[in-house]
């Protein structure tokens, strides 16, 4: 198993341990799937849309140095969702996920992030998103050589389906449900993004195949995605009962980020 840090420069370990964490919030899909009328980011929820939400819950993180929203080239609908938002926005989105990160990282190097610092990838529509959850994977990553992600252990029975039919019931013993934000290194992550390819649909997944094993930090059932019609009214559920942190009617409630 390779080591995440490896350098001959005698100022690398002063170097890791100045290390800040950027956010970086992969915005630039068209969601389908969720059967909008816009792209499912710009659904609104109790006040907000989706990645209000999310930005919201984000601003919470102290230690956060900086966010970064990745969004399609032709979206001209972010700055009218979102007009707190105070943070960095960058129109680089790909055709891909992958390709989405990995030029949001780029945009991050541009604007002064380096290889040793810490990135933390988080889904546009995960905006449930909680900054105690945020905080426990940084706690968990910190002091770790290779970073990791939130994740839930699997609770229900795996099916493996043929043209609609059962063909297999898959073992769910040690199987977790990956979550975001997932959090790296700056040049491991973009390093590894570039050798696996478009295919990968997590951060996770590019650092495994570079040799690395990622910490599972449990994150929470409430951390969903919303990707079917059902789960904006799931989602609007949650955001709204008594209590929520990302409540929009609070008078208390922060800027979406800053």
């Amino acid at each position: 198993m390779p080591t995440a840090q490896t350098s001959d420069d005698p100022n690398a370990d002063a170097n890791i341990a100045a290390s800040r964490l950027f956010a970086l919030v992969a915005c630039a899909g068209v969601g389908n799937r969720a059967a909008g009328v816009l792209p499912k980011q710009y659904a609104m929820l109790a006040g907000r849309c989706v990645v209000g939400h999310t930005l919201h819950a984000l601003a919470q993180v102290q230690r956060l140095c900086a966010s970064l929203v990745v969004l399609s080239p032709p979206d001209d609908l972010f700055e009218q969702h979102c007009p707190e938002f105070k943070g960095w926005v960058a129109r680089c989105g790909g055709p891909t996920r992958a390709a989405s990160v990995g030029n949001g990282l780029q945009e991050l190097v541009r604007r002064g992030a380096r290889a040793h610092d810490w990135v933390l990838v988080h889904d546009a529509a995960r905006c449930l998103l909680r900054p105690e959850w945020v905080d426990r994977l940084i706690d968990a990553c910190w002091v770790d050589s290779v970073g990791g992600l939130l994740a839930m252990p699997l609770a229900d029975t795996l099916k493996q389906e043929i043209d609609g039919r059962v063909a297999a019931t898959i073992d769910r013993s040690n199987k977790w449900s990956a979550q975001t934000p997932q959090m790296f290194r700056l040049g491991l992550l973009r390093d590894a993004l570039a050798r696996a390819g478009a295919a990968v649909t997590d951060e996770a997944t590019a650092v495994e195949a570079a040799g690395f094993a990622p910490l599972l930090i449990r994150g929470s059932v409430q951390n969903i995605k919303v990707t079917w019609p059902e789960d904006l009214e799931l989602a609007c559920r949650l955001l709204t009962r008594p209590g929520h942190s990302s409540d929009a009617n609070s008078s208390n409630s922060p800027k979406a980020d800053s």
